[in-house]
């Protein structure tokens, strides 16, 4: 299939490995840089607190450090390893960290790590990601069975940027929980205590498949090294997310990719990628 569109064998790796879904993004690593390059740390995956057939899941990470002879950090709090997923955290690089409650504090649905507070939390991200600053969102948007992730609701464009979605219908079950969370953008602070430029993104229709809403947000882009792709929905909305995106980023091209067929899986193409940084 790749030939057929004239990509380059030279550019590409194929490494085989049987897991249970293609949502890297929260099975995989997370990439840090040491003294030494770079390191990866390993969260527990344990199907988003919520499907039990994720043990293939479960070894991509150590998959990943034992081909590239990565070292790996397991992250621990009182003597437990800690669940996280990469799509419930979103990073501008600089150490600031924004999350949701509804994904990470969440005591009676999808409980990642019960009896976790903010704190708990906080202490984690500074001693295995470095992050000295975390932003707490509420909600995540209707139809993700993540119950939270931040990746569909506010992502960095830059270390100062952010785009954080809207819905502008009323009746939409979207409309109140975006519209608290644009209330508390209002005090968000970055690490160095400034306020972060905070740019609106439209939500597209909805999108429902055999009567269930379905997670399509803009929000989960991909920023590549050549490349932004933005997931698109045949939507009105789609040509307003695409410019929004191109003002903000222009040193590559913003490039919408037809992501209603993903989206069928709760996911779409930051849930299905995941960078990792040259050594």
């Amino acid at each position: 299939m790749l030939k057929s569109v004239n990509a380059d064998p030279a550019n590409l790796e194929f490494l085989i490995l049987k897991t249970d879904r293609g949502w890297i993004r929260d099975s995989g690593p997370l990439f840090i840089k040491n003294q030494d390059g770079i390191a990866e740390v390993s969260f527990m995956f344990n199907g988003w607190a919520k499907y039990s057939d994720y043990k293939k899941d479960r070894k991509i990470s150590e998959f990943i450090s034992k081909r590239f002879r990565f070292l790996s950090f397991i992250p621990e709090h009182h003597g437990t390893r800690v669940v996280l997923e990469g799509g419930a955290i979103e990073t501008n690089g600089n150490g600031t960290l924004i999350a949701t409650e509804e994904c990470l504090l969440d005591e009676r649905t999808q409980s990642r790590n019960p009896g976790f507070t903010k704190k708990d939390y906080e202490g984690v991200f500074g001693n295995y990601l470095g992050i000295t600053n975390v932003i707490w969102l509420g909600k995540g948007i209707a139809g993700d069975d993540t119950h939270g992730h931040v990746d569909d609701l506010c992502r960095f464009v830059t270390s100062k940027t952010l785009l954080l979605v809207q819905e502008k219908s009323p009746g939409d079950a979207n409309y109140k929980v975006l519209q608290e969370n644009r209330e508390r953008a209002q005090d968000f602070r970055l690490e160095d205590g400034t306020k972060p430029e905070v740019v609106f993104l439209p939500m597209p229709q909805p999108v429902i498949f055999k009567g269930q809403r379905l997670p399509a947000s803009y929000a989960n882009f991909y920023i590549s090294n050549a490349a932004v792709l933005v997931p698109t929905f045949d939507d009105p909305n789609d040509r307003e997310a695409l410019g929004i995106i191109a003002e903000l980023i222009h040193d590559r091209p913003v490039i919408g990719i037809h992501a209603l067929d993903l989206v069928w899986g709760l996911g779409t193409l930051h849930c299905l990628t995941h960078e990792q940084p040259s050594a």
